[in-house]
């Protein structure tokens, strides 16, 4: 099977005709979560996922709020709370240069310009102007790497190799 990617989670139902309260987990959403579109739920309890085409999508406060088409009220959509919506590899869209799913990026090597392996991205985190990525070391404290042209020099998605300059102050 495809490799599957999350757009979101379902966290709660809303209102009585079938919507869903929806935390997305894409940059994307307004692109994801179009009517017509299809995602994937996996359920907390269930071992194969539903195949579900997106009816309506609007926002409320920080929530998408998504209908899918042949479920109504809320008896039908109690059953998805802390399902996962998910989207096959083929789905996801091209990006711009220097632009990356977070898939490739966690798992890379990160090195400094000087070829020492500092450690390897295990998360990223999305506080406002830029990403910053979480680098994992050995027997030390994760360092914190902001996603800048003055920091992040080169990203190799197919060596899976990303180097760095070593600003002055970068790790104190």
């Amino acid at each position: 099977m495809e490799q599957m990617f999350n757009v979101g989670k379902i966290v709660n139902t809303h209102g009585l005709m079938g919507e869903v309260r929806v935390i997305s987990q894409t940059d994307f959403a307004d692109e994801r979560f179009v009517p017509g579109n299809e995602l994937f739920l996996f359920a907390k309890n269930s071992k194969k996922p539903e195949k579900l085409v997106i009816k309506t999508h609007r926002k409320h406060k920080n929530f998408d709020l998504l209908t899918f088409e042949g479920i109504v009220g809320i008896n039908n959509v109690e059953r998805m709370k802390e399902g996962m919506l998910k989207v096959p590899e083929s789905q996801l869209g091209d990006l711009e240069e220097n632009e990356f799913y977070f898939h490739e990026i966690i798992g890379c090597e990160v090195y400094t310009e000087e070829g020492e392996l500092l450690g390897t991205i295990s998360e990223i985190l999305t506080p406002g102007a830029n990403d910053v990525w979480v680098v994992q070391q050995k027997g030390e404290k994760d360092k914190l790497v902001p996603y800048i042209a003055d920091v992040v020099t080169s990203v190799n998605i197919g060596d899976k190799k990303i180097t760095i300059s070593v600003m002055e102050g970068l790790f104190d």
